[in-house]
């Protein structure tokens, strides 16, 4: 008989986690999460994409040497560390493979902001998990794995990219995508 482990990815980084419906959690609620580093002896973290907040790095970071990143919005990446602030930078490489590096510095940040086709982003906190915690919630169906297309570039970083992912997975995902939240509302 085949573990549960048989069924998942061994390594999930750099694949995306969609909360399942039935997370109510305020934080992880139809939340996408780009998984940045997973190990199954020491865990997992990503940061959620999908969480923008009302603030702007120039709300945070009120010096002139953050001048250039003023005016980017913070994202909520998650529960841990909310009062670190986390620079990430997206592009594709090649022929259409996404590449990401999280945890920049301010001035790589700022950097790459003039480079064609990268994507800057400010988080508040990120997600983590302790050794086989995920693997464990995947098990159970809190997550739904799926392939980071480069395409989620083009995509607004908003709430709705949770419902535009799973429509584009297989038909079952779209019933869950259009699904309202409460299903006993209809």
């Amino acid at each position: 008989m085949p573990s549960p482990s048989d069924h998942q990815p061994s390594n999930l980084t750099g694949k995306l986690l969609l909360a399942n419906p039935s997370i109510q959690d305020k934080l992880f609620k139809k939340s996408v999460i780009l998984i940045s580093k997973h190990q199954r002896i020491s865990g997992a973290s990503g940061l959620i994409l999908n969480h923008p907040t009302a603030q702007t790095v120039g709300d945070l970071l009120q010096t002139d040497k953050f001048a250039a990143l003023k005016n980017l919005r913070v994202y909520l990446g998650g529960p841990v560390n909310q009062q670190q602030l986390i620079f990430a930078e997206f592009w594709i490489k090649e022929h259409s493979n996404l590449r990401y590096a999280t945890q920049i510095s301010a001035q790589e940040a700022i950097d790459s902001t003039h480079k064609p086709g990268t994507v800057v982003r400010a988080f508040a906190g990120h997600s983590s998990w302790i050794a086989d915690q995920l693997e464990e919630e995947i098990e159970g169906d809190s997550w739904i794995t799926a392939e980071a297309d480069p395409e989620i570039l083009g995509k607004r970083h908003e709430r709705s990219l949770w419902a535009d992912i799973l429509r584009t997975m297989s038909p079952y995902h779209q019933i869950l995508a259009e699904a309202p939240d409460d299903i006993f509302v209809n």
